[in-house]
């Protein structure tokens, strides 16, 4: 099983985007989006570095801090997503 992290876009060039989560940033390709993508979206993210959906920012933001406490009772490092 697979879990997407939404992901904060910070920069965008032709079809790559570079997006943070949890203080970690990475590039990740837009090849699989239909829809515009930009700097401030939020954005899921499937193995193998591909963006496949845009989500809004208060459903990114509420994932977001869920996981959080998810992981932080588990003990485990939010980095390693």
């Amino acid at each position: 099983m697979c879990l997407a992290v939404p992901s904060l876009v910070v920069a965008v060039a032709d079809a790559v985007a570079t997006v943070e989560a949890f203080g970690q940033r990475r590039d990740v390709s837009l090849m699989l989006m239909d829809a515009p993508v930009a700097v401030g979206d939020y954005v899921l993210v499937q193995a193998g570095g591909f963006v496949f959906e845009r989500l809004e920012a208060t459903e990114a933001r509420q994932s977001l801090e869920l996981m959080q406490e998810a992981f932080a009772a588990d003990g485990r490092d939010l980095r390693a997503w």
